[in-house]
């Protein structure tokens, strides 16, 4: 099986749009689209059966990393203004992407400059390691949807032991 795509609910889709290339560098491939609530067409009753009767229509736009994964952004007409984290329910609560640990500084500058926020400092999974480089960072977008930034991919991060 392979990762095909995330959904990500924001506030503002030029907003969201902007960041989402600007700041993270990933490319529009459907750019903003206006959904509406109706049974006519295959989406709309498609849309009906995963949002349920009276979802009022939403805007979206398909996005695509560098290596080909969806980034599927959903603009919802009524929605909370910011996403709350709340660590004590069940669900996603991030997705990550990979950047160079030489990129870090300037990636993390152009998320902040487009609305995005630090939510932590720049961690190495293994300081006692000086062979063992990999790095991570807690960001938000700029709608309180939380990712991760990774050095290095997912299996060198966990494939050795590390306390």
């Amino acid at each position: 099986m392979k990762m095909n795509h995330v959904g990500i609910m924001v506030g503002d889709m030029d907003k969201a749009v902007e960041f989402y290339t600007k700041a993270l560098g990933l490319r529009v491939v459907m750019n903003n689209t206006k959904v509406i609530e109706e049974r006519e067409t295959a989406i709309g009753r498609m849309c009906i059966a995963v949002f349920g009767e009276g979802f009022k229509g939403f805007n979206i736009a398909h996005l695509v990393t560098s290596d080909g994964i969806g980034v599927e952004l959903f603009e919802m007409k009524e929605r909370q203004e910011r996403h709350e984290v709340d660590f004590s329910r069940l669900g996603i609560f991030h997705f990550c992407l990979q950047v160079a640990k030489e990129q870090f500084p300037q990636t993390i500058a152009r998320i902040e400059e487009f609305g995005g926020k630090t939510r932590m400092d720049i961690m190495r999974y293994h300081p006692e390691d000086e062979t063992k480089q990999a790095q991570m960072i807690y960001m938000e977008d700029p709608f309180g949807n939380l990712f991760e930034l990774y050095s290095h991919t997912y299996e060198e991060t966990y494939a050795t032991d590390y306390e």
